[in-house]
């Protein structure tokens, strides 16, 4: 079998409406993602486009929008304690999971009840 997918280009999380502004104080201010240009052609959707990695955060308007309460994207960081503590004194719920064998990892909620996961590996 021919093997087609080699990555991950970007991710999508939704959002409401009119939400840029929580989107970048969240993502970009609060977790440290650079924000980058949407092209102009898509610019008219909303929405904004972050860089993690190689990978991109695109974060996309959805007008009828409902929080992902079980899927989530899991980002790997480092300082993952230092990132909880800075979570949780901006005010975002902490939850902890069962753990992986290798991994340290921690739940929360964007700011529009999404469910993202943070993981550092030993």
């Amino acid at each position: 079998m021919t093997q087609f997918l080699i990555g991950i280009d970007h991710i999508q999380i939704a959002a409401p409406p009119n939400s840029e502004e929580q989107a970048r104080k969240f993502y970009g201010e609060l977790l440290g993602m650079k924000e980058i240009p949407k092209p102009e052609n898509l610019q008219a959707r909303g929405g904004c486009w972050f860089q993690c990695g190689t990978q991109e955060v695109h974060i996309g308007v959805e007008a009828d929008f409902t929080p992902a309460k079980k899927a989530h994207p899991g980002f790997t960081v480092h300082a993952l304690e230092q990132l909880k503590s800075r979570l949780i004194a901006a005010d975002f719920p902490i939850t902890e999971e069962p753990p992986i064998a290798g991994r340290a990892r921690f739940f929360t909620q964007d700011p529009f009840g999404n469910r993202i996961e943070f993981l550092e590996f030993d």
